[in-house]
């Protein structure tokens, strides 16, 4: 399992500057078939034909993490402290010395081996016996090495993915070099007690009951950010798969910024930046569900309430995010660290509200989106306040990107409705049109097509490469990220495109239209995903959401771009001194008519525009942070007004 631990490090990497990352070559005859004008292939990942077996065994280790790994940790870290923690965690690094000594000779790499050798000599007489780590406080570099990297520079390819009960990703190659790994530690030879020397399993025994102590002692520190990954991301087994084929690639990334930076782009993945500080505040929130009247299913969520009375923020997250992802935790953090109760829902556009809230099968209406979102608000808070009476203040709806777009729907239909209503809608880094921002996420996307083809698919190899990398380094916001305009903004549109994926086939789960000819299997999703891919999200209103309306009366795609746009709402928006709006001027979804409409719809106390920052690339800025919080200045502890009956439709 330390491997999956690892590993999930990269994924959430790649995932925070970029996606998933997890597309397959796309196979040329479904491409000329679907969408011939922006095809090209995307590096493959470590084949993975036991796709169904390995799916079982990632749910195996899910349920192995989640349900005894991680109420166990809790445990563990109470009696042992972090000091000791991490010191046993030192000395089981220090004891498999050897191992990286042998395989930094078999690579050549002799600075690699001298530094391990310096380190081992320091830790061990200095560190007593390794359990302090002097040598990284004097600056002698880590030097990593293993059999599955030797045998990968000695030209093993691996041809099969596999997921190992315990231990996680891995593939033949690796797998093999886990066992020559486990060969080279000393332990496996030398055993302080009761053993029989013409008993090979003695040892064994041994080594393993030393070596899972040490991963059970690394991964209690862990385990709980394991579990939120597995359980914000859509499909996470795809992400981590992806992965790991560039967390094991032998070529090393070309940092070199080949081609002029762009600015806003590379703001916008600055939004890794913005994460949560307490790595305990995502398992402080408690999950519950609530039963959701138009669709009869029950919905998750998650909520943090103040001791005592407080305002409460219900929170929004952008496209398809999940209610535990790291910019919901990060604003809902914020929020409460500043003394308001925070309730955060997945996004509309995310399987979990999908499959739960949604009374349509294809979001993108915003009518409807809109309205589900509402209603599902109504019947949480309807819950909160009989469970906590008193405890629950003003009410403030604060969504950000697509979150934002649905929030300023609510708040432009609230006198039409007669569902609970707000004290304070806060719109962040909010699109004006909705088809317009997604045509942007779809040239985005098309960005390598400016590539010479016979350099394009090395150098979105070298991309994700990077990636990989800068997951392994500490990253500040003092460090601009070292990528080209074309690399990008193609992260971005990549990042959406897969959204996308995940939001088609949830869709096609629940109604399908028989679009797609690949049929839709939960544990071989691959044939799927490659042939789902080939959509844009033009592709998507046009062929997926507009029939799908037409069939229940909405009408033409014109009426899906009219309700999706903001302008559309102008008079209520604009009679409504509750709303607040935070955007950057260079946010790509914007266009400057579009600045001009929020100067022109909203008093200068309500509208805030930054300079910079891209799409949500500025919320670490402490300036940005305070702006946030002062759209919420004002909210009572206790209601404004008392709560009135509302009706659900």
């Amino acid at each position: 399992m330390q491997s999956i631990r690892k590993i999930r490090n990269v994924a959430m990497m790649l995932l925070a500057l970029s996606a998933p990352l997890f597309a397959r070559a796309q196979d040329p005859q479904q491409a000329a078939t679907n969408a011939p004008a922006e095809t090209f292939t995307l590096p493959k990942s470590v084949p993975d034909p036991l796709e169904p077996f390995n799916r079982t065994m990632w749910g195996f280790n899910k349920a192995f993490m989640t349900g005894l790994v991680r109420p166990t940790s809790r445990v563990y870290r109470f009696v042992v402290v972090k000091p000791v923690r991490t010191s046993i965690g030192n000395f089981g690094k220090n004891l498999t010395y050897p191992g990286r000594l042998i395989n930094n000779l078999l690579q050549g790499k002799w600075a690699g081996a001298g530094a391990e050798s310096r380190r081992f000599f320091c830790n061990t007489t200095f560190g007593v016996a390794g359990f302090f780590d002097i040598a990284s406080k004097r600056g002698i570099p880590k030097s990593e090495a293993d059999f599955g990297q030797t045998f990968g520079q000695w030209g093993w390819d691996p041809k099969c993915y596999l997921m190992l009960p315990f231990l996680g990703p891995s593939n033949e190659r690796d797998t093999l070099g886990f066992a020559a790994d486990t060969a080279a530690n000393p332990l496996v030879y030398v055993s302080p007690y009761n053993f029989d020397i013409n008993n090979p399993l003695t040892y064994m025994g041994v080594y393993s009951y030393f070596t899972y102590a040490v991963m059970y002692n690394d991964l209690s520190d862990s385990v709980g950010e394991f579990v939120r990954f597995s359980r914000a991301e859509m499909d996470p087994y795809s992400e981590i798969q992806y992965a790991w084929t560039f967390a094991r690639k032998n070529r090393v990334a070309d940092f070199q910024v080949k081609g002029k930076q762009d600015e806003a782009s590379l703001e916008t993945l600055e939004s890794v930046f913005f994460t949560y500080k307490d790595p305990n505040f995502p398992h402080i929130g408690k999950t519950r569900s609530v039963t959701i009247p138009t669709t009869g299913r029950k919905l998750k969520y998650t909520y943090w309430l103040q001791p005592k009375p407080a305002p409460v923020v219900y929170l929004v997250p952008g496209i398809g995010s999940h209610r535990m992802a790291q910019t919901s935790l990060a604003l809902a953090e914020l929020v409460h660290s500043n003394g308001f109760s925070v309730v955060c829902v997945s996004s509309a556009f995310n399987s979990e509200f999908m499959e739960h809230a949604s009374t349509a099968a294809l979001p993108g209406y915003l009518p409807v989106d809109g309205h589900d979102l509402h209603v599902a608000l109504t019947v949480i808070d309807e819950k909160l306040r009989k469970q906590y009476p008193n405890r629950l203040g003003d009410k403030a709806l604060m969504g950000y990107s697509m979150g934002a777009l649905h929030s300023l729907f609510v708040a432009a239909t609230e006198q039409t409705n007669t569902l609970m209503h707000f004290d304070r809608y806060v719109a962040i880094n909010t699109p004006v049109r909705m088809l317009q921002g997604i045509g942007k996420l779809d040239e985005f996307y098309r960005a390598p097509l400016r590539w010479p083809a016979v350099e394009r698919t090395d150098n979105i190899e070298n991309t994700f490469l990077k990636v990989a990398a800068l997951s392994k380094s500490t990253l500040t916001p003092q460090i601009t990220l070292p990528f080209s305009e074309i690399e990008s903004k193609f992260l971005i549109g990549l990042t959406f495109r897969l959204i996308l994926r995940d939001v088609i086939y949830s869709s096609q789960r629940r109604n399908n239209q028989h679009i797609l000819h690949e049929p839709l299997r939960n544990f071989r999703r691959d044939p799927a995903y490659q042939e789902i891919l080939q959509y844009s999200y033009k592709d998507y209103f046009e062929k997926f959401a507009s029939p799908y309306y037409q069939s229940r009366g909405v009408g033409s795609a014109d009426a899906l771009e009219k309700a999706g746009n903001l302008r559309t709402y102008e008079r209520e928006l604009a009679a409504n001194p509750n709303v607040r709006i935070i955007v950057n001027h260079n946010d790509f979804l914007l266009t400057e008519k579009d600045l001009d409409w929020f100067h022109a719809t909203f008093a200068p106390e309500q509208l805030t525009i930054f300079t910079e920052g891209g799409h949500l690339g500025n919320l670490f800025n402490p300036i940005v942070q305070k702006t946030i919080m002062e759209a919420l200045g004002g909210l009572k502890e206790s209601p404004s007004q008392p709560d009135r009956p509302v009706a659900l439709q």
